[in-house]
């Protein structure tokens, strides 16, 4: 008892520190994208617009991530018996639908200032783009320690060093415009900026609906799981074996052992359980064992 009591205060920790870089981040780069945004109309440059773009959607993902990692420390409702855990990942799709919709937008206008060229104020954009640079860049520190644990966390972290990195080409975007005075390089890197923004909403769609439909999480090798499993002593066969993601960060597993000659003991419960943990990513285990007699064999034998 007191071992999983443990567990959850240095959760709670870990949840709380990242609450903080959360929070900060989010309100930095919301202030930003803002004042990012009327440059642009003001300028009348794509990059800088689409540079905003891509930033608005790393504030609505941080605002969701954020979210996210203050309703997984929320207990479990009777009715919700997994918590809120899965509104990680409605979030996600919700995000990935905001990114597609502004990127629209951006698009359209990027074109049309492709077909009649107008002038940019360059060295505006000069100095938006390099505090665009240092805004994201800082802020992607403050998440460099999670990334390994958390797939929200991770997100965060390389869409902030994404953002610093377009920023740094908006900016020499408009030093090129500033000495060649060839107009239309601005809104080529817009669209250029968009099809980032397509590309990664892409996977973030992708993935999201994937744990929506309870596929198998990428973090997890399904196969090794159950060859794991199956080399347990005293296993016969494993079946009716489901593999899903409670949320974008927990992961569980169920999973029939038919084991005619042994039974398993609460240690070997517990040593099963830790190993699933630590070596396969997933945190809540559920085997039932069978004898698998085969006068009442399991029904679901057939399916899985």
């Amino acid at each position: 008892m007191s071992h999983s009591h443990h567990h959850h205060n240095h959760n709670h920790g870990h949840n709380q520190e990242f609450n903080t870089a959360f929070a900060i981040a989010a309100l930095l780069n919301l202030i930003y994208t803002i004042v990012q945004a009327s440059y642009a109309i003001h300028t009348h440059s794509m990059s800088l617009l689409a540079d905003a773009g891509h930033n608005l959607g790393d504030v609505c993902g941080l605002l969701m991530a954020w979210g996210a990692s203050v309703l997984l420390t929320k207990v479990a409702a009777e009715r919700y018996s997994y918590g809120y855990k899965k509104l990680t990942i409605l979030s996600a799709i919700a995000n990935a639908l905001i990114l597609v919709f502004s990127s629209a937008i951006i698009i359209y206008e990027s074109i049309s200032k492709l077909l009649s060229p107008v002038l940019i104020n360059e060295p505006v954009v000069m100095v938006v783009a390099a505090i665009g640079i240092l805004v994201n860049g800082g802020t992607a520190l403050l998440f460099m320690r999670g990334r390994e644990h958390d797939l929200n966390i991770k997100s965060a972290f390389l869409h902030l060093a994404d953002d610093a990195l377009i920023s740094l080409g908006v900016l020499l975007a408009a030093v090129i415009v500033h000495f060649t005075g060839w107009l239309r390089l601005d809104p080529l890197v817009g669209l250029a900026i968009v099809a980032v923004i397509l590309w990664n909403t892409w996977g973030l769609l992708r993935h999201s609906v994937d744990l929506i439909l309870g596929a198998v999480p990428y973090n997890v090798d399904a196969q090794a799981v159950r060859k794991y499993l199956s080399e347990i002593a005293g296993v016969t066969a494993v079946h009716d074996l489901h593999i899903w993601g409670l949320s974008t960060q927990e992961n569980a597993l169920t999973a029939h052992l038919v084991m005619p000659e042994i039974t398993l003991s609460d240690a070997d419960f517990e040593r099963i359980n830790h190993i699933l943990k630590h070596d396969f990513k997933i945190n809540h285990v559920t085997l039932q064992v069978e004898k698998g007699d085969t006068k009442n064999p399991c029904g679901q034998a057939l399916t899985c």
